[in-house]
């Protein structure tokens, strides 16, 4: 018997990209058929509402302490980890649903209310953490990310095991990101030989941060890694002592799991670049996988004649081609580096008596705005087409993001941005001007092109997501599913795939010095070069026949096929998982 426990804060609800990852692999044929059980443990993050609300649509709460649904036969169990730990406890099933096939999994899920923890037992295990793995949680504990996680950790496992988890078998404990490191930390510590311990590495933590922060952003950072690992260098020689930053410290302890499980090729240069130990650990890649549907062209027309509705009804011309972007408002998404392309791209419509529309659906904000908010601002100031700086609209960084739009819109003649600042893509949630009948599968079966060009991205699953419906792909070389497809397409590349490399730069002096000193003007101006190529190559590529398209279909098709969840399952994330040792003993801390 296999017992996979995903530790995870997407437990009930796909918040972003490790929920699409779980949904994917669990509804997968191959570990469908390896996997004889799937916990899913995470933290109770409300107590608002009712026991029918708490495991998600389809969801049933078996036992609840919160809800006083007791009634279950290992309630006196239950109640003792509550006593001990001072917690309560939220146990039962949820539904995952694979969108186009309806192949459904019900994998259990415990969700612990660890905010009153009672501090001795909690106090215990950080003093383990500190023995077993040299991680000093007094260091962090003014982060409620990082507190609440510990407090999980104990009482998480002791139901695990409670509801016979460890029973049989092997129970591999999955830490997704450095939410899940605390459990498995406790994982190892308990010595159990039925236990072996993963860490899903979704992105590494500091340097996302990293990234992010310096002016150079990619351009920078991937030339200093390459340069590192040429020299020997690791993250402390160059950026310094980062124990400060909890994530880096839990990150870097994955060094004493099992197996780290990196969703792509810079995420394993990236883990290797924390410290010799990290580098010298049991590293696997595991890429993440797409969503592959056989379509047709005709299906894909259909869609695209809703979007063009819809985009006519809004704008008042109808556009020969609609590019989209799907995605969630961050800096490590580069967004402004559509505005770029598409600045580069209007000329080239221009020369080609074509228009297109770039639809942009992403927002900063937590939940979706209410469909009273949308329908007010439909109709007093014309959203989404016009947005106002003001709530219920747009967010900090959303109103920076639309005033690139508008400066775009202002000067353009041939193609223009619409930015719709609401996740959901239908009548109900995005106004009535859009179409009844229109729903989000519309904006992925319907696009010409899918943009993605962002300066961190370990994986990306919503860049290659249009792929299978004939959408040419344009993502970064930053992003883990570039390295992924290309290898998929082969030497001679695909059509329906473009890569733009925004790190082939060479700085003046060509060192690390001189990456780490690269400005923002002078990386601006780099990002202006590597757009107008792209554009460049989005121009000769575009459709312009029936037929053409057809065979953008059938070939993304195929890509995304061998890109598959049932792929990725069966060829890399269960080798991965089966080859582990069957014993787990504690690793040496230092």
């Amino acid at each position: 018997m296999l017992t996979m426990v995903h530790v995870t804060h997407e437990a009930v609800y796909k918040v972003g990209g490790i929920g699409a990852v779980l949904e994917g692999l669990i509804t997968s044929p191959p570990y469908a058929r390896e996997v004889t059980r799937t916990i899913l443990l995470c933290p109770l993050f409300s107590r608002e509402g009712d026991a029918r609300g708490r495991l998600g649509p389809g969801g049933e709460v078996l036992y609840s302490s919160v809800d006083g649904l007791v009634n279950h036969p290992l309630a006196a169990a239950f109640r003792d980890i509550q006593n001990h730990f001072h917690v309560d406890i939220v146990y039962g099933r949820r539904l995952y649903r694979e969108p186009m096939t309806g192949f459904e999994q019900h994998p259990e899920v415990i969700l612990i209310d660890v905010n009153h923890a009672a501090p001795g037992p909690v106090n215990a295990f950080k003093a383990g953490l500190y023995h077993g793995f040299g991680l000093v949680s007094s260091r962090y504990e003014n982060s409620w990310d990082f507190e609440q996680y510990v407090r999980l950790a104990e009482p998480g496992l002791a139901v695990v095991q409670a509801i016979g988890g460890v029973a049989q078998g092997q129970c591999v404990v999955v830490a997704h990101e450095f939410m899940g490191m605390p459990t498995a930390l406790a994982a190892k510590l308990k010595n159990n030989p039925r236990y072996r311990t993963a860490f899903y590495a979704h992105e590494v933590s500091p340097i996302r941060k990293i990234v992010e922060e310096h002016a150079g952003h990619d351009t920078t950072f991937y030339n200093v890694l390459r340069r590192s690992a040429q020299q020997g260098l690791y993250i402390y020689d160059i950026y310094g002592d980062q124990f400060g930053y909890f994530r880096h410290a839990l990150v870097e302890a994955t060094r004493h799991l099992d197996v780290t499980l990196a969703v792509g090729d810079w995420v394993v240069e990236e883990l290797k670049f924390l410290s010799p130990k990290v580098a010298e650990s049991n590293i696997r890649l595991v890429y993440n996988g797409i969503p592959a549907y056989a379509t047709t062209p005709e299906d894909t027309a259909q869609s695209k004649r809703r979007l063009q509705d819809y985009l006519e009804r809004l704008l008042g011309d109808r556009p020969d081609y609609v590019f989209t972007h799907v995605t969630r408002m961050a800096v490590s998404k580069g967004l402004w580096r559509d505005i770029l392309v598409m600045k580069h791209l209007e000329q080239a419509l221009r020369r080609l008596n074509k228009t297109a529309v770039l639809v942009v659906l992403s927002t900063e904000i937590g939940g979706p705005r209410s469909r009273k908010d949308i329908l007010h601002m439909e109709k007093w100031w014309d959203w989404p087409v016009a947005h106002r700086e003001v709530i219920p609209d747009l967010s900090g960084g959303e109103a920076l993001f639309y005033a690139g739009v508008q400066a775009f819109n202002t000067r353009s003649r041939n193609s223009k941005i619409l930015f719709i600042n609401q996740f959901g893509f239908d009548q109900a949630t995005c106004g009535d001007r859009m179409l009844p009948d229109m729903n989000f599968w519309d904006i992925r079966k319907g696009s010409d092109l899918e943009f993605g060009q962002s300066i961190y991205e370990p994986f990306g699953i919503a860049q290659v997501e249009a792929l299978s419906f004939g959408s040419i792909c344009v993502m970064s070389s930053a992003c883990g599913c570039a390295f992924f497809a290309s290898r998929v397409a082969g030497p001679e590349g695909s059509p329906n795939l473009i890569v733009a490399d925004y790190t082939d730069y060479r700085a003046e002096p060509d060192s690390i010095s001189g990456y780490l000193a690269l400005t923002r003007e002078a990386r601006s101006a780099y990002d202006e070069q590597v757009a107008q190529r792209v554009a460049q190559q989005i121009a000769e590529r575009l459709p312009k026949t029936p037929e053409e398209k057809a065979a953008f279909v059938a070939r993304g098709y195929e890509l995304a096929r061998r890109m598959s969840w049932e792929v990725i399952a069966g060829d890399y994330f269960l080798p991965a998982v089966r080859e582990l040792p069957c014993d787990c003993p504690l690793a040496n801390a230092r």
